[in-house]
């Protein structure tokens, strides 16, 4: 089984995420990629990407990127998130790259995109996250 399936597996055992339709996309080296498509039930009163779904995103996006340098194991510690502009569109993509991967805390940054059903991407929202590593579950 490669990488980005093991990963995928973890992602389908997280009932939140099945309940947003989440999908990891790309895993590994110190990256990964979320993404979901924007139904009308995550949106806020104005239409836009309501901003828990965004954070989400970055969220589940940091944590697998850290777990990919750190090779499973890893826990969310803390993240800021900035909204840029209102998500609009119809997917969601969560991109998340490692910055600095030590032996118990792994810091990452995301970028959030939403892609237009025409192919055009634009940038919603950046995010930073540190991750604690604790080793394999039981």
């Amino acid at each position: 089984m490669s990488g980005l399936e093991e990963a995928q597996k973890v992602l389908a055992a997280q009932p939140f995420s099945a309940l947003l339709g989440a999908r990891l996309v790309a895993f590994g080296d110190g990256a990964a990629t979320l993404e979901l498509d924007i139904r009308e039930e995550l949106r806020q009163q104005y239409g836009f990407v309501h901003g828990g779904v965004l954070s989400y995103a970055a969220d589940n996006a940091l944590t697998f990127a850290a777990g990919s340098a750190a090779g499973g194991g890893v826990i969310t510690a803390g993240f800021t998130i900035d909204y840029l502009r209102p998500a609009q569109g119809a997917v969601l993509r969560a991109h998340a790259e490692v910055v600095r991967a030590g032996r118990t805390r792994v810091v990452c940054r995301c970028d959030l995109t939403t892609v237009g059903e025409d192919g055009t991407e634009a940038l919603c929202a950046v995010a930073q996250g540190t991750v604690s590593v604790i080793g394999r579950p039981a």
